[in-house]
């Protein structure tokens, strides 16, 4: 399945993919940004490695009211959500191999794990605070 890229039309699938049993994996880019244009085609190749989660493109300008004010250093960001809990959020290397381990180490976690994780620092704090997009789905 080819990555669902975010717009006011489709604010809805994202919606209930969040509230499902699915794991969703954003990728927060920009139109302006070479890399990201790079990187589309890459994050569409690890979609397909993993048919059973869901993928969504962020723009971030066209998609300001959701992204909001989250901190984005750099390009690409991935943020991982699983259960409303959100399990990974940072620059990652436009590397497709990189994502992967990323990922498949983030789904051999249980629930508890994750739950426990999301409360085991202060970056992992602010994340289920800032980053959330359950929330801020909710929100708009």
């Amino acid at each position: 399945m080819k990555p669902l890229i975010l717009d006011n039309t489709n604010r809805e699938q994202l919606r209930q993919w969040l509230e499902s049993e699915s794991c969703v994996v954003a990728c927060l880019c920009a139109a302006w940004c070479d890399t990201c244009t790079a990187y589309q085609g890459k994050f569409e190749e690890f979609a397909a490695l993993h048919p059973n989660q869901r993928f969504v493109w962020i723009d971030i300008e066209d998609q300001a009211d959701i992204v909001g004010d989250l901190d984005i250093s750099n390009f690409p960001t991935l943020l991982i959500e699983q259960h409303g809990i959100v399990s990974f959020f940072g620059t990652v290397q436009p590397d497709l191999r990189q994502a992967d381990r990323l990922l498949r180490a983030q789904l051999e976690k249980s629930h508890a794990d994750l739950k426990a994780e999301s409360v085991a620092s202060a970056e992992k704090i602010r994340w289920q605070h800032d980053c959330n997009l359950q929330k801020r789905l909710e929100n708009d």
